[in-house]
Order: structure tokens, then C-alpha cells, then sequence
């Protein structure tokens, strides 16, 4: 089974002169069908969110972005329920700069990027992959079993612990279809 990633951005052309003969797969918000599912800003529903007994989240962009805590702002539970795919993302430009993620709802416990990484969007996006996208999944094992597959990303980035660019979430797919999913590191 071969699996690759690369940048949605780039011409389909470019891609598979590095992949002949490889099935594009975008997985992002403007993919097609059935492949936008893997897209975090997709609204699968039922996500749970952590330390938060009985509330859940539609998508893992939204549960991502409702946990981010600014200087001047903190939480955005609205994001939890956002099922539109648009205007999910929360910048700093009026919030001032990020302090970290809540780890739960209403928790004390404010995570570093890296630690939200693994103990957050991680846990979060494989919750995704496990319940909502086994079907999918599994389209996408007997297809590499026949030949190349490349997901498509806007991220390539497939290094957790890289935060200097957002983390791919194509990487995940590949990681989890692999049986290579990074493992969380000791108490955070």
C-alpha cells in the first residue's frame, strides 16, 4: 500500500509527474464527495469534546476553534455548532494573541499548542476517522492496494511536533491507514 500527500495547491499535472499512475485525492473543504468528509471543517457531528460530558462538537475545526482562549477573549462554544463550513477559523487580530486551548469546556487547564495538538485535535480528528469514515477509509486501503493514492492538502506538514505550520490533516489519514498514528506523549 502506497500513500502520499501533497499540496492541493499545485497543478494536477505537477502531482503526478512525482506520482504516475497515483489516485488524486483531495481531502479538504473543496474536495468532492465522498472525500470532503475528511476535511476537519466538515460537519459530522457528535464529536466529543473533551472533559465536557454530554456536549459534543459538529466538526473537528470547530471543536478545535471553540477551545482556543485569546488575551481578550477567551472560549467560543457557538464554534462547536457551526454546520456550514464557513467562518469556523478565530484569528488574533482583535483578540489579541492566543494563550492556549482549554482542555474541556469549562476546565482551568489551559494547553500549549503542541500539548492541544496532542491531546485535542489528535484524539478529536481519530474520533472523526473511527466513527464517521470507516466506509471511506476503507475505499480509499483497497485503492492503494492497486496503486499509488496522494491526499491532497492545503498543509503538508505531517510533523506533530512542527509548530511552525498547521499540521496535516491528509498526515493523519496516511498515519491512521498505515497503522503509524503518533502516540501521545507522556503526561502534558
Amino acid at each position: 500500500m502506497k500513500i502520499g500527500i501533497d499540496s492541493r495547491r499545485k497543478k494536477a499535472w505537477t502531482v503526478m509527474k512525482l506520482w504516475p499512475g497515483a489516485l488524486l485525492v483531495d481531502v479538504t473543504s473543496k474536495g468532492p464527495e465522498p472525500w470532503v468528509r475528511f476535511s476537519p471543517f466538515f460537519p459530522h457531528g457528535g464529536i466529543p469534546i473533551p472533559n465536557t460530558p454530554d456536549q459534543t462538537a459538529a466538526s473537528v475545526e470547530g471543536l478545535w476553534q471553540g477551545l482556543k482562549v485569546f488575551e481578550k477573549e477567551d472560549t467560543d462554544p457557538a464554534k462547536w455548532a457551526v454546520t456550514n463550513m464557513k467562518n469556523i477559523k478565530r484569528s488574533g487580530k482583535s483578540r489579541g494573541a492566543v494563550r492556549g486551548h482549554r482542555f474541556g469546556a469549562t476546565s482551568d487547564v489551559l494547553l500549549g499548542y503542541r500539548d492541544a495538538r496532542y491531546r485535542i485535535y489528535l484524539p478529536a480528528y481519530r474520533w472523526v476517522l473511527e466513527n464517521r469514515l470507516t466506509r471511506e477509509l476503507e475505499q480509499l486501503r483497497e485503492q492503494a492496494e492497486q496503486r499509488p493514492v496522494v491526499l491532497l492538502d492545503y498543509q503538508t506538514n505531517a510533523n506533530v511536533d512542527d509548530l511552525s505550520t498547521p499540521l496535516s490533516h491528509a498526515a493523519l489519514v496516511k498515519w491512521y491507514l498505515e497503522d503509524k498514528w503518533p502516540a501521545t506523549p507522556g503526561k502534558v
